[in-house]
């Protein structure tokens, strides 16, 4: 097995595990190292991403390290978590047993994989990146509100005004859009979450859209432009009156799994509407009877 590992090069401790997971598969698989990740080990090959070549692709780091590669490869990724929240992780590189346990079952191939949608978009000629979680689209100017125009599927559906608007896939219904308090979407479901970034109607919050919509976003700031952030990584400018289209794109992310549930990753994660504490209202709680 040719195994890719790439670490958050900023991150003391996810350096730390990624020179423990070469310690485990050594001598049992090939590995290659990003580009990024050649400090690890000066010794070993490594690639720039275009060029990246493995059956799986091990990254250690946060959400957002998880969120870099899959826009830069198609490989299967096996998200490891050494950050906070770690949403997308599938291991807690912070417990040696299942660390061990993670490098077992790569090697031995006992591991299934898990497609996730990912969404493209298009501002006028020009492609932008694949976002697997979200395209926020923002007001330029920071604390100033604008009006955005919308459209789905080339029909008129109304005009907002607010600081920003999201549009995201259900993987990335528990990120930005969630602290804008858009739904949680299981990752299953064909869909993208339309999220407005502080309204000016407080009322106006979230729509979930089918999966194969086209969203058009129109700027009407007069003055002044907007942003569009894949995956808040990098802007792309976005002109007075220019339209950026999102669509869900063709390609897909593919995460490395070992059986955990949806709900049993976000646990502990204080991220889930409801109590996840033994005792009263929590899981095993016996109730009263009604009256």
């Amino acid at each position: 097995m040719r195994i890719g590992l790439h670490a958050n090069p900023h991150r003391p401790v996810a350096v730390e595990l990624a020179r423990q997971i070469l310690a485990a598969v050594a001598g049992r698989g090939e590995v290659v190292l990003s580009e990024e990740t050649r400090g690890v080990d000066p010794a070993l090959p490594s690639a720039p991403w275009a060029s990246l070549s493995a059956d799986v692709l091990v990254a250690v780091g946060g959400d957002g390290t998880f969120l870099h590669a899959l826009r830069r490869t198609s490989i299967p990724l096996l998200p490891v978590n050494a950050g906070t929240l770690g949403v997308l992780a599938e291991v807690d590189g912070r417990s040696p047993p299942a660390m061990e346990s993670a490098v077992e079952r790569l090697l031995e191939g006992r591991y299934f994989l898990e497609e996730r949608t990912k969404l493209a978009a298009e501002i006028g000629a020009k492609s932008l990146p694949d976002a697997a979680n979200e395209y926020v689209v923002h007001a330029t100017q920071v604390g100033k509100m604008a009006d955005f125009e919308l459209r789905f599927d080339g029909r008129p559906a109304g005009t907002i005004r607010a600081d920003g608007l999201i549009v995201a896939t259900p993987t990335g219904s528990t990120a930005y859009a969630l602290s804008s308090l858009g739904p949680i979407v299981e990752p299953e479901v064909d869909a993208m979450v339309l999220t407005a970034i502080a309204p000016f109607r407080v009322e106006a919050r979230a729509v979930v859209l089918g999966g194969l919509r086209t969203v058009r976003i129109r700027s009407l700031r007069p003055g002044g432009g907007c942003v569009v952030l894949p995956d808040g990584d990098g802007e792309h400018a976005l002109g007075p009156r220019e339209a950026v289209t999102i669509f869900r794109s063709p390609r897909r992310a593919s995460l490395v799994r070992f059986g955990a549930s949806y709900f049993d990753r976000l646990r502990g994660k204080r991220i889930l509407p409801w109590t996840e504490e033994e005792g009263e209202g929590g899981p095993g709680a016996v109730l009263p009877p009604p009256p």
